[in-house]
């Protein structure tokens, strides 16, 4: 039994220890391989810029964390285009449907992303072409491939190899010799039915060896292209963009120009051809692709929760909330329930204090079955001097009158901390987003009081949990301040501490939550406290969480532990602000682009007729950018209405995009000479030119467009030169959508900051705006910068997160 999980990065140990399985692979499957390759290959993940491709890894292993197999990705968002770079099992799995499993999951992926087909190379399949033992593991890959529909591109000199046309070309230019062929594919079926008589454990094989292939010399790849299920012919013109990405980029040192160019314009043919079927009947390839999510969120929920439930009038933390979340986000498809594993009381000692730890065990066994004691007196607490009378004690413990002490608090509140360390456990062992749905409660929870429904801080115990594999970050986004974590973190640096809630002058727990409480001693600069106005919409929490993420993404987190309330909803009995559904799939969406593993713990929300609906929409929305899935679902909006996003200018888009600038209105002749002047160059020079284009095509007409590119002298800052939507078409979400294109784009690129510069002027009131609705933060005005009068609005937001 395995599964296939994806490696983001190599910061958390069970990840790290899969790169190492995975570079034991590769020396025993491709011994040839460049040595620094292999050693490298956690590099690759951190940074796309080496090989200008974003590389996606995945790992088939056990229940033990082995390693069986694996597949590496190159994703390419420009061209639109995935190349398959490894795919190969380990030596002693034979059987078992790894490398079907395997290559099914990439498929999956190219799917989910919109690519426009998935490329890679494969020894030929021809006789004469290789050493005869050889040739009977590559007729077995391709028979392998072919039952998904993928097959060699045909009449091209991609299988020419560099030292072949050197020598035709009597060229003496000292070549290294290409590496062999990587795509190894760990075990073919053995269905004869349908793959021919090639039984599996031959076709498992590893790299052949070097002195009978001639290093690609007589035994050159062929270019297999995998259409992923469409019909859709490839045109020339892709085909050739293809191929000189994998040539420049791949093979930058193997390639001299003039090969590059030779191989490119070999592409001939419109569309191109395609080579028949040789080794599968068509009747039996496996066309579709199963888009669907392979990566899910870990669910864990407190299956003891319902033991406590108060039925007094009012009392609104009860279990019919649990009920209404699950209800509506079982619908998505998002999660595996994971069963909740049993902790040790040490992880709770070392957050709460012993005393009070002890006081609510004994209180709670000597509470009546039904029976609830409230606190009523409140004495200023003396650590020396506690008070005797059982009825008296709650207040010295509580910050509250309405958080009662019953016979299940405790039990209750202790089957949450399980629920939440077995979901931070699930980020530990490989997950990217886990999900303890857990009451009661715990944000209010303090070192050494309870309160706010609270008796446990479940986030707090999950931090520190994760703080001895890496820096965490807390984000509250409860309508009511995070109290319990400033309280037991406020003296730290390692962890972040960052609550966005109801201004303490109206807002519970009154007495903290107050901007300038930064946290002390070492801890000062830790903890930051953005508390809001008592009316707050979606946009206008978006720049609170924005503002969050920023400070989030300086703290550079390994982790990121969410206290999810959803009392900011509309209608909350405790809260006053209106967010919407789609509020918080936005919310969702903004914390699911730091790139961070993420927990998320569950804290308050207690209006149920629209809670699991809100939940629902968050965890969406988060999933939409974690599992690759959407990010492109704004783009299928476009292709209802006729348009299709394009990412290069091509000829007559300058006199296009010239009268699609004027028509906005708000741009001076001198500038619009400056915006044609970037699509020139970008025409002329390529990607050399430092600018990039997203473009929204209707027909012969362009309806937007917009320009980004990197800011020189830096390594992950961008500037987004140029957002210009057709006037019939403002306001309609066409701009917002090119927008997070492109920020998808420079993200993918491994890009931070986006800067954007606009006019103060009031005409330009309604651009600021836009922006800021889209997640921009203001940083600067600068006076007078265009003419008197007339300042420069500098803009930025974060795409992405810094990277040790």
């Amino acid at each position: 039994m395995f599964r296939i999980r994806r490696i983001f990065d190599d910061v958390i140990p069970v990840n790290r220890d899969a790169l190492n399985q995975v570079r034991g692979i590769l020396n025993k499957r491709f011994p040839q391989a460049p040595e620094e390759d292999i050693i490298h290959i956690g590099d690759k993940l951190r940074n796309p810029f080496k090989l200008r491709f974003r590389p996606i890894l995945f790992v088939a292993e056990n229940m033990r964390h082995k390693v069986l197999g694996f597949a590496m990705v190159l994703h390419e968002p420009e061209i639109n285009f995935c190349f398959l770079d490894w795919i190969a099992t380990a030596r002693d799995t034979l059987r078992g449907g790894l490398g079907s499993a395997l290559y099914e999951r990439v498929r999956s992926e190219c799917s989910s992303l919109g690519v426009r087909g998935l490329f890679f190379e494969c020894l030929p399949d021809t006789q004469g072409a290789c050493d005869p033992e050889i040739l009977k593991e590559n007729v077995a890959r391709l028979r392998f491939y072919e039952r998904y529909g993928a097959r060699p591109i045909a009449g091209t000199a991609y299988e020419i190899s560099v030292g072949q046309w050197i020598s035709d070309n009597n060229n003496k230019a000292d070549i290294k010799a290409l590496p062999s062929d990587k795509v190894d594919v760990g075990n073919v079926p053995s269905d004869k039915k349908d793959v021919g008589d090639a039984p599996s454990d031959k076709a498992d094989v590893g790299d052949p060896h070097p002195d009978k292939v001639d290093s690609y010399g007589s035994c050159s790849p062929f270019l297999v292209y995998d259409a992923l299920g469409s019909d859709k012919p490839l045109s020339r013109n892709h085909a050739r963009r293809v191929v000189r990405a994998i040539l420049e980029r791949k093979y930058a040192e193997l390639c001299p120009p003039d090969y590059v160019e030779m191989v490119v314009t070999s592409i001939k043919q419109n569309p191109v051809k395609i080579r028949p079927f040789c080794h599968v009947r068509p009747e039996k390839v496996k066309k579709n692709v199963d888009s669907g999510l392979k990566e899910k969120i870990a669910l864990v929920i407190n299956k003891r929760h319902e033991i406590h439930h108060i039925h007094e009038r009012g009392y609104v933390e009860s279990p019919v909330r649990v009920r209404s979340i699950l209800s509506e986000i079982e619908k998505t498809g998002l999660f595996d329930i994971m069963e909740t594993e049993a902790f040790p009381d040490t992880h709770i000692h070392g957050i709460h204090d012993a005393d009070y730890l002890a006081y609510l065990v004994s209180a709670c066994e000597e509470t009546a079955e039904g029976k609830s004691l409230y606190p009523y007196v409140f004495p200023i607490r003396n650590k020396t001097r506690p008070p005797r009378e059982t009825t008296v004690l709650p207040g010295y413990y509580c910050i509250d009158t309405f958080t009662p002490i019953n016979r299940n608090a405790y039990p209750a509140a202790r089957g949450g901390v399980d629920a939440a360390l077995t979901a931070a456990k699930a980020l530990l062992e490989g997950r990217r987003v886990s999900y303890a749905l857990v009451r009661p409660p715990g944000h209010h929870a303090e070192r050494r009081a309870f309160g706010g429904f609270c008796y446990l801080n479940n986030t707090a115990i999950a931090a520190q949990f994760l703080r001895e594999h890496g820096r965490v970050a807390i984000l509250d986004i409860d309508y009511h301040h995070g109290n319990g974590q400033q309280d037991i973190f406020y003296n730290r640096s390692d962890i972040l501490t960052v609550s966005i809630h109801g201004h303490p002058a109206f807002a519970y727990p009154y007495f903290t939550g107050f901007e300038d409480e930064v946290g002390a001693d070492e801890g000062e600069g830790f903890n930051l406290n953005i508390p809001l106005e008592e009316a707050v919409n979606g946009e206008e929490y978006v720049k609170a969480l924005s503002r969050a993420l920023r400070r989030i993404s300086d703290f550079e987190p390994d982790f990121l532990v969410v206290a999810l309330g959803l009392d900011t909803a509309r209608h909350d009995p405790t809260g006053t602000w209106s967010l919407t559904p789609s509020d918080f799939r936005m919310n969702g969406r903004m914390i699911g682009e730091t790139g961070l593993p993420v927990l998320v713990i569950q804290e308050g929300g207690y209006r149920t007729r629209n809670l699991g609906i809100n939940a629902r929409n968050f965890f969406q929305g988060m999933a939409d950018v974690v599992f690759s899935v959407t990010g492109r679902k704004s783009l299928h909006d476009l292709s209802h209405k006729g348009m299709k996003i394009s990412y290069e200018p091509i000829d007559g888009d300058v006199e296009k995009i010239e009268k699609l600038v004027e028509s906005t209105g708000f741009f001076r002749p001198d500038e619009i000479k400056i915006a044609l002047e970037l699509v020139r160059e970008r025409l002329e020079k390529g990607a050399e030119s430092g600018y990039f284009f997203v473009i929204a095509r209707k027909g012969d007409k362009i309806t937007g467009y917009g320009c980004y590119g990197p800011v020189p002298c830096t390594l992950t800052s961008h500037d987004i030169y140029w957002v210009a939507v057709s006037p019939d078409l403002q306001g309609r979400g066409l701009g917002k959508i090119i927008l997070s294109e492109m920020e998808r784009l420079i993200s993918e690129a491994g890009g931070l900051k986006v800067y954007v510069e606009t006019s103060m002027q009031p005409g330009y009131a309604s651009t600021r705006a836009f922006y800021e609705r889209c997640g921009y933060n203001c940083n600067v005005v600068l006076e007078d910068f265009y003419a008197p009068g007339d300042g420069k609005a500098i803009y930025s937001k974060t795409v992405g997160f810094k990277i040790a």
